[in-house]
């Protein structure tokens, strides 16, 4: 007998659906992260936001650590994706270059600080699985950073690697201090400021 074909719902396979109620979950945990802090935020909590009961979430996600690492991941790539290709777009000198793209992450992360709390405050110390997630994605952003300042320094991105991380680590910080003033600076100000440090990656 022919194996029965799997059943559809509204024109959408098991696969799909399941595919998006796990997009409807990270969005919703991003949403629930940013307002309380995940820490104080409970599964409960996010399934309401994403209006679906807690089987779901254990259908998609492991643990809360797991949802809090595709959370993250999304509104970093998302950012990151952003920033490089105003990279690749912008056609002037490398400070320039750096300037703008310092000029909309510290925009993004003022724009949508639901976002940012998750991408600059929410993400330490949680746990080695999701400190191994920050790791990656600083050291895409500092390489991002690089590659503006520098664009033919590929071959020398391996020995800067430790001077890399300390400049995205400063810039972190100022978006910290930044974030936690209320914005008081104006976002070119910030920018410029971040732009100081960035400056030793060209070097």
């Amino acid at each position: 007998m022919a194996r029965a074909r799997k059943r559809r719902y509204g024109g959408h396979s098991a696969k799909e659906r399941q595919f998006a109620r796990r997009e409807r979950l990270t969005e919703a945990a991003i949403r629930v992260y940013g307002e309380v802090g995940y820490r104080h935020a409970t599964v409960k909590a996010v399934c309401e936001a994403a209006e679906l009961t807690e089987r779901y979430f254990y259908e998609s996600f492991a643990s809360s650590e797991a949802l809090l690492i595709a959370a993250f991941d999304t509104v970093s790539h998302r950012l990151i994706d952003c920033l490089d290709r105003i990279r690749a777009e912008h056609a002037g000198a490398a400070d320039e270059r750096c300037h703008a793209v310092l000029r909309a992450y510290f925009q993004a992360l003022k724009d949508d600080p639901v976002a940012a709390r998750l991408f600059v405050l929410e993400i330490a110390r949680v746990g080695p699985a999701v400190d191994e997630v920050g790791a990656a994605l600083l050291r895409e952003f500092g390489e991002l950073l690089s590659r503006t300042l520098a664009p033919n320094a590929s071959a020398r991105l391996r020995r800067v690697e430790l001077l890399r991380a300390g400049v995205v680590g400063a810039v972190l910080e100022i978006a910290k201090v930044w974030i936690r003033s209320g914005y008081a600076k104006s976002i070119d100000a910030v920018a410029t400021d971040a732009l100081k440090i960035c400056r030793v990656l060209a070097e």
